[in-house]
This record gives C-alpha cells, structure tokens and sequence, in this order.
C-alpha cells in the first residue's frame, strides 16, 4: 500500500465518522499536524498505535492497512466486480454458441441470440471503462 492510499482511507474513514483532524488526534495522543501528515502521505503513524487507529475508525488493522474498506478510489466492490461478470458472461454467450453449434443443437436463431447477448456484455463493459 502507498502512503497516499492510506492517508485517503484515514481520511475517508475519520471524516465518515464525523470527526476533525483534531478530535482523531486527540483520541490517538498526537497533535492535529501529525494527522495531516498521514491523510496526505507524508508520513504514517507509529505501528504500534495502528491498533488503537484501527480502533478509532471502526475498522480491522488488516482493512486499514490494505485499504480493503469496500470502496477503491470511489467504487463500490460490486462495481469493480461487473467488468468480471460482462466478460465472463459475452464469453460463455460465445463459447457455449460455437459448442451448440458443432454439436448441432441449436437453431441458428438461438446462437445469434446467445452471440447478441455476448456482444452486448462486451459492448457495456467497454462503454463503463470509458467514463471511468
């Protein structure tokens, strides 16, 4: 993890649960300008305080640390996940029409629809990567 990722999610977590810089200094025995440090990666506290940090913030050290809070740059854990499920999906749609169709179990009405499906899985997918 970079430091400036761990300053975001000590900064995303501490302004959740509506306390300053000040108060969550307080609460961890340093001053207001070492908190400013560690929410703009500058620095990163002492490890043996990450403990009563983690504490403070309401989450594991472990989700502190790795910055597994559920959110990645604004994105939600299921809307990273979607891209996955397009492409496996537009693949299955492809592989399980080329299958049918050498096996000769399926009408070619179906297999352009299951191949419609495919393309409009990779179709989504692409459009979602370009407005991020």
């Amino acid at each position: 993890m970079n430091n400036n990722a761990f300053g975001e999610m000590v900064s995303h977590l501490r302004k959740e649960r509506g306390m300053t810089q000040l108060e969550l200094a307080e609460k961890m025995g340093v001053t207001d300008k070492a908190v400013s440090k560690w929410e703009r990666g500058i620095s990163y506290p002492d490890v043996s305080s990450m403990p009563r940090l983690a504490e403070i913030l309401g989450v594991s050290v472990d989700e502190l640390m790795q910055n597994n809070s559920g959110k990645e740059n604004g994105k939600t854990a299921a809307a990273n996940l979607l891209p996955l499920i397009f492409k496996a999906v537009a693949l299955a749609m492809g592989v399980a029409a080329a299958v049918l169709s050498v096996m000769d179990e399926i009408d070619s009405r179906t297999g352009i629809l299951m191949l419609g499906i495919g393309l409009s899985c990779i179709a989504v997918n692409m459009f979602s990567e370009k407005k991020d």
